[in-house]
């Protein structure tokens, strides 16, 4: 009878990283400089939210940023039509890219 073997390295990586994906996920490491040069004419977020008019120190300041407004700036300097859909996407890259490390 022959022996089958096989490869689980693959797998096993594929396991080590998910367990990256737990936690909080600070905003400028999901929508890091790749992802923000890929998706508009700025370097990183915090260059991007420099133009607006949006006076932001805090978490609880970008929070009280009416919902309309925030669509509308992100439409206007991103590839996006709403935050909500920048937040996906960035979202999906990250976790692409943080899960198929090495692989």
């Amino acid at each position: 009878m022959t022996k089958i073997k096989s490869n689980t390295g693959g797998l096993d990586k594929l396991s080590k990283n998910m367990k990256t994906l737990s936690g909080e996920i600070k905003l400028p490491e999901l929508m890091n400089q790749k992802f923000i040069s890929k998706y508009s004419n700025f370097n990183d977020i915090e260059n991007l939210f420099e133009k607006s008019e949006f006076n932001i120190e805090n978490k609880e300041d970008f929070e009280e940023i009416p919902d309309d407004q925030l669509n509308e700036f992100i439409t206007k300097n991103t590839s996006f039509n709403s935050w909500e859909e920048m937040q996906k996407k960035a979202m999906e890259e990250y976790v692409k890219e943080k899960l198929f490390k090495g692989l």
